[in-house]
């Protein structure tokens, strides 16, 4: 773990899913860099950039329903997700070959019952499922996004997205897209997580019922 965090405070955020995370993390620190899905840089802070900065979306998210990550990469946000929505159904969409076999890996490592992944582009799914949230961490702009996300969602589902802090300055270039799919005006949110972790920066839309 990351030599700045109380190993207590950490596993106290995370309860009864820190032995997955835990495996997770483990796995990514020792593999991460060899199979190319995090620079070597990010591994003294993994927990604080990515393993906490992932579960930030977390408060955010239905403990039941179904979850889809776009993008999923080496499984930040959505295994952490998984890990802590037990209930929920997590669908991880990855184009990668290579990143699903890693993901695939994970989820038997982690025990996970209840995610599976899928190989593609989100729009080769538009139509394919209905979700109830659709998240995504550093995948693109919010107007690129949204045009692959939002046919992806059921009335009244959300977009709740792991963003910059410019991402204000995304909102007025999606304004079309984000209309067209009757969503409600884009809220910037805070994910705070310990004390001490820089909190993450979130949008959350609900593609309204006509």
């Amino acid at each position: 773990m990351d030599a700045s965090l109380n190993p207590e405070l950490v596993a106290q955020y995370f309860g009864k899913s820190f032995d997955k995370v835990s495996t997770f993390a483990d796995e990514l620190a020792v593999q991460g860099e060899l199979r190319g899905l995090i620079g070597p840089r990010e591994l003294e802070r993994l927990w604080e950039r990515h393993i906490l900065n992932s579960a930030a979306v977390v408060q955010y998210l239905p403990e039941e329903g179904h979850i889809v990550d776009l993008g999923s990469g080496a499984g930040l946000p959505g295994l952490v997700i998984a890990a802590m929505r037990p209930q929920a159904r997590i669908t991880l969409i990855e184009p990668m070959e290579r990143r699903c076999v890693w993901l695939n890996e994970m989820i038997a490592a982690m025990d996970l019952n209840n995610t599976e992944v899928m190989r593609g582009r989100a729009e080769e799914f538009h139509g394919a499922f209905i979700a109830d949230v659709v998240t995504a961490r550093a995948v693109a702009a919010l107007d690129k996004l949204s045009r692959w996300a939002l046919p992806l969602l059921a009335e009244g589902g959300e977009m709740v997205l792991l963003k910059g802090r410019s991402v204000a300055d995304e909102i007025e270039p999606a304004r079309k897209v984000l209309r067209k799919y009757k969503c409600t005006e884009p809220e910037v949110l805070e994910g705070n997580t310990i004390a001490g972790v820089e909190s993450t920066t979130i949008l959350r839309t609900v593609r309204q019922k006509p």
